[in-house]
């Protein structure tokens, strides 16, 4: 019998990120992984600004920094009907040795695909002395009652069955999860939006092969609408061409198939080495429930997604980094059931909000007003060509500059929040819907937003594995006394007097008392009357109907 506390099943990145974040506050972590690790056909390239700033808390930037990508190749984003015809517009973006953080966040984007992001999760989660990572071992199947998981594995190298005791076990075990269909939960959305099918080649000098500018995307569009993309999955030799495909027809294609549609997008035939081939089922889908008693699901066990955004895998990771700490706080004996529960609530409205933003930006790709005449040589022909690259380059900027889907996912009607200030659901609406504009805020449910305190450190730099609350003027009584009660609970709160005039402006209140995630959980200009009953909210110990403030009757809990 092997004893931890939380079992991982699946170690992909959402995997990996929630055994590297649990180990990093202490707590002892099984993985287990069917696959040995290899990693043959990348399914992200982009590792989003939030994911980086959670990066920077593990102290593993520097580690995303020295993969392999090409840092000096360049992130454009091209419309062309094939790469020695007609371009038909360019989104010009900075390579990421020449990208700078904005002014809203300590860290930028990393371009840095699965097969360099996994190894750099690995070293993290199995840098804990507390973690073990199981490679070529199945997982079985599992029992629980109300004081554990009793899990059953399989190595696939000897074929030994051991069993797994633990506290919680955790299903991160992707799209086609077992243990989500174990557990029968339901996922509920459009369903199935496209048959596709990738293909990884190598092909050494393929920019020199035609007289575009090099690009990180290669988007083409024929007589029918946009039918393929070509990315640089490492900057140099490495190409994902994706058959974008619909979902009326599942195709087969053969190698020479798939060449002769290589050929096409380059417009001449060239040398090309396929490495691998991966048709799969582009979906809209978010399961109905995340957590059956002690087990509970994350990632793309969660949701599905188009990866038109590049925000699936990041999605997945804000999910892990909000059941992590839950997980420890019951774990460490300070939080309650609501808690746990407060995991679905939180995070099922953020995957809805992915999830259909990122079909929005399909279709815009796809439907954009294409015609047989777009490769002609003639005044029409240029007309059609027109069209066409102006409806990429205007529609697909939300999917290019979409800050808002990546800092701007705000908690609104959380159980473990106290909401002291009424605000209108139609500004609510708008903001969940907007992707671009991010507007820092210390909002309860917000992330907390981010001001440089000097040359090298950010307000978030002062978050970590504990509660935190950051004090704009002296500390008044009901602040003592917050603090005397954190203690008197075993509440782990570090407390922040700052002096800073921006950051002051920017959080809005005299006190902000930020959760281990980085979300804002309460503020005010006073502090709590009870304060008892604020931790108790705070800590998942109310029922989860009672959405009441601890200490103000004013509160409006909305929906999103």
């Amino acid at each position: 019998m092997i004893e931890t506390e939380v079992l991982i099943v699946g170690s992909g990145p959402v995997g990996l990120a929630l055994a590297g974040d649990l180990g990093w506050r202490g707590h002892s972590v099984v993985t287990v992984e069917r696959g040995d690790g290899s990693i043959f056909q990348p399914k992200m390239d982009l590792v989003g600004i939030r994911t980086m700033e959670f990066c920077r808390k593990w102290g593993i930037v520097a580690d995303v920094e020295a993969t392999a990508y090409d840092r000096d190749y360049p992130q454009d984003n091209v419309y062309l009907t094939n790469l020695n015809g007609y371009e038909l517009g360019r989104q010009s973006m900075p390579s990421m040795n020449k990208e700078r953080p904005p002014a809203e966040s300590p860290q930028k984007r990393e371009r840095c695909p699965q097969n360099f992001f996994d190894p750099v999760l690995q070293k993290f989660a199995t840098s804990h002395n507390s973690h073990q990572l199981r490679y070529e071992t199945e997982f079985l199947g599992f029992e629980q009652n109300a004081h554990g998981v009793i899990s059953s594995i399989k190595s696939l190298k000897t074929g030994q069955t051991q069993y797994v005791r633990s506290k919680f076990l955790v299903g991160c075990d992707g799209g086609k999860s077992v243990i989500r269909e174990s557990l029968g939960i339901e996922m509920k959305g459009k369903g199935l939006l496209t048959y596709t099918t990738n293909i990884i080649f190598r092909c050494t000098n393929f920019n020199a092969l035609h007289d575009k500018a090099p690009g990180y995307r290669y988007m083409l569009v024929g007589a029918q609408g946009t039918w393929a993309t070509i990315v640089a999955i490492n900057g140099r030799d490495q190409w994902r061409m994706s058959i974008i495909g619909s979902a009326q027809e599942k195709k087969t294609y053969t190698h020479e198939e798939l060449k002769t549609l290589a050929h096409k997008a380059l417009g001449a035939p060239f040398e090309m080495e396929i490495l691998s081939v991966l048709p799969w089922q582009r979906a809209e889908l978010v399961a109905q429930q995340y957590r059956q008693g002690r087990v509970f699901i994350c990632g793309d066990a969660c949701h599905l997604t188009s990866p038109t955004g590049g925000l699936g895998m990041n999605t997945g990771i804000g999910d892990a980094i909000d059941l992590s700490w839950k997980l420890g706080a019951v774990l460490k004996g300070y939080a309650g059931e609501t808690l746990l529960d407060s995991y679905f609530i939180e995070r099922q409205p953020i995957a809805k909000r992915i999830t259909e933003f990122s079909t929005g930006n399909l279709t815009l790709m796809k439907q954009v007003p294409s015609s047989p005449l777009i490769e002609e040589d003639s005044k029409a022909g240029e007309q059609v060509r027109l069209e066409v690259g102006q409806a990429m380059s205007e529609g697909l900027k939300r999917e290019w500059f979409s800050m808002n889907m990546h800092l701007g996912n705000r908690y609104v009607n959380s159980p473990v929040c106290v909401y002291d200030e009424i605000e209108s659901p139609e500004s609510q609406q708008a903001e969940f819907v907007d992707a671009v504009n991010y507007k820092p805020s210390s909002r309860v449910g917000s992330r907390a937003p981010h001001i440089w305190l000097d040359e090298k450190t950010s307000t978030l730099d002062l978050l970590g594995k504990d509660f935190v609350l950051f004090c704009f003027e002296p500390t008044d009584n009901a602040i003592v006394n917050l603090r005397k009660m954190a203690s008197a609970l075993d509440i782990p709160l570090q407390v922040h007097q700052l002096d800073n005039s921006q950051a002051k402006i920017l959080y809005a209140k005299k006190y902000v008392l930020i959760r281990p995630d980085g979300h804002v959980a309460w503020r005010g200009d006073e502090g709590p009357t009870d304060p008892q009953a604020l931790w108790r909210k705070l800590c998942g110990h109310d029922a989860i109907n009672q959405v009441g403030s601890a200490h103000s009757s004013k509160t409006l809990v909305l929906s999103a």
